[in-house]
């Protein structure tokens, strides 16, 4: 076992056994499972035993980001987390009006602000310490930056591989994991429908079909249900795993990748299920200790494997993709044929 890999598995043993809930153990299955769906033909360090549990700890790393009571980090990762397509509408926003750009889309809302203030109050530093009401968030648009991470990650590792020393293609081994991990958090939020509305906590303003307002509702989805039902159904989740699929690299438009498209589209996918989600709740299957429970389970669990089968889609993808290191492998051919260059 590489020393890196030793040495972080065992710091984040010590940790995984004090936290539970979704948001970390889900969380974890999800990037566990996406692992399992990858072909045979993918670098295999990946499934060394130290690696998968080191893409399983980093699923929980933008949370801890995002726990930190550091205003401006919480200002600047919170909305990453989140991508509330109800509020698009405020900005006369569309979806297929979205760029991969994230400033091009701040900057829409900049004039959307200016050109009409009243439909958004200034922050209230009591209630909005973080001043981010009003935010849609920015969700799509950190996936598709880690997935360029990660795509870069590939690239240099490449060239590492061939021209590199032992001490090199670990570290940018370590790198590829850690942005294996990383990415596995945020599309696992979008696999939670919660994190694509602006009914995120129970629902608010016009409430026709009666839906739950109980402020607890996010937290229950999150862990609370699990917790209460015995967990997740691991086994049955593992059966139904497909083998990881890599997606059209043909862009939609100059400023549309095909990732970015397709992200925005898995994005908007789970946001068609707020409504199932809720009237599930309302029907009572969402009720962990009852029979009448299984429904939401097989729900949410099947939610869960959604975010498994993208997220192994977009590994398999960037591995594919990315391109040889032009400028690090003329630095590294370079350095070998002078034994004096270091």
């Amino acid at each position: 076992m590489q020393l890196w890999l030793r040495t972080f598995l065992t710091g984040t043993i010590l940790v995984s056994v004090s936290v539970s809930a979704w948001d970390y153990e889900g969380h974890r299955l999800i990037n566990d499972l996406a692992v399992t769906a990858l072909p045979t033909n993918f670098p295999a360090f990946v499934r060394e035993a130290a690696a998968r549990e080191r893409i399983q700890f980093l699923s929980g790393e933008p949370d801890r980001w995002r726990n930190n009571r550091e205003r401006g980090l919480r200002h600047a990762k919170n909305p990453d987390h989140y991508f509330d397509f109800e509020d698009l509408a405020d900005y006369n926003l569309k979806p297929e009006d979205l760029s991969h750009f994230r400033y091009e889309f701040v900057a829409k809302m900049a004039v959307a602000r200016q050109k009409h203030p009243e439909k958004f109050p200034a922050a209230d530093p009591k209630s909005d310490a973080d001043q981010l009401r009003g935010l849609p968030g920015f969700l799509p648009w950190a996936i598709n930056e880690q997935f360029g991470c990660l795509k870069s990650a590939f690239a240099y590792l490449k060239v590492f591989e061939q021209l590199g020393t032992p001490e090199e293609i670990a570290n940018a081994r370590a790198n590829v994991i850690y942005h294996m991990g990383v990415i596995g958090h945020f599309v696992g939020d979008a696999s939670q429908p919660l994190h694509t509305t602006k009914h995120f906590n129970g629902w608010i303003g016009e409430n026709p079909r009666s839906f739950t307002t109980k402020s607890s509702f996010h937290t229950w989805i999150d862990g609370g249900f699990f917790k209460e039902a015995g967990g997740h159904n691991r086994a049955a989740m593992t059966k139904s795993i497909r083998q990881a699929r890599a997606l059209d690299p043909k862009p939609a438009s100059e400023t549309v990748s095909g990732e970015f498209k397709a992200i925005l589209d898995y994005i908007h996918t789970q946001h068609l299920q707020v409504l199932p989600l809720y009237q599930l709740d309302k029907d009572g299957k969402l009720t962990a200790k009852d029979a009448a429970g299984k429904e939401g389970k097989l729900f949410l669990e099947g939610q869960m494997l959604r975010a498994s089968h993208f997220l192994s889609d977009l590994w398999l993808t960037a591995w594919q993709q990315a391109p040889v290191d032009v400028f690090l492998r003329a630095q590294l051919t370079q350095r070998k044929s002078d034994p004096n260059r270091k």
